[in-house]
């Protein structure tokens, strides 16, 4: 289609560095090819953050990895911008030098 897309990903990674390499070669893959990326790329972006966790504790399993990931993503498609994210990675967005509030971060004492 003639949308314009941009994709941006910072892994952060703990325990070593196995799960963020993971994370930062398959997620991009699974929210390209998630069937709801033209309709609804939040839905894209969430189902995508599970399947690749799914996928590494998969491979974790048989090589017998102990390593983790905090992570944090960017979808802009046209003008709207989706963000999504695990652990306590955080994004933030400067808007004519004022920061705005974009997620609430994972931490351990939230609910």
């Amino acid at each position: 289609d003639d949308v314009d897309r941009a994709y941006f990903a910072v892994f952060d990674g703990h325990g070593g560095v196995d799960a963020a390499n993971y994370s930062a070669t398959h997620l991009h893959v699974n929210v390209g090819l998630h069937e709801e990326i033209v309709k609804n790329p939040a839905e894209a972006l969430k189902c995508s953050f599970q399947k690749t966790d799914e996928m590494f504790l998969l491979k974790a399993k048989r090589e017998k990895l102990r390593s983790g990931t905090t992570g944090v993503s960017a979808l802009i498609v046209g003008n709207k911008l989706h963000i999504a994210w695990l652990g306590d990675s955080q994004v933030m967005l400067v808007q004519q030098g004022k920061a705005v509030t974009l997620m609430e971060p994972h931490k351990p004492e939230r609910e």
